[in-house]
């Protein structure tokens, strides 16, 4: 099975080694018809503490790291 892969900006990086990242995804309210923007965070393991607050960034599945942490950083996304 495939490892999912999402695009997300880092909002915090004030942990060693982890980076928050708000992933925002937007979908077409199936009664409304009305665009609908929602988003959520995930923790993600960034090793040598490279990324920072406001990057775009990819972050893809992985075995879980710690307690709250199942993906990892993979690139800078390209904007």
């Amino acid at each position: 099975m495939p490892k999912r892969i999402l695009q997300g900006t880092v909002t915090s990086d004030k942990n060693e080694q982890t980076v928050t990242v708000l992933v925002e995804r937007r979908f077409t309210h199936p009664m409304m018809k009305k665009t609908v923007r929602s988003s959520k965070k995930y923790r993600a393991h960034d090793p040598e503490n490279t990324f920072k607050v406001g990057d775009a960034v990819r972050i893809e599945e992985c075995a879980p790291v710690s307690k709250s942490k199942r993906w990892r950083v993979v690139t800078e996304a390209s904007a």
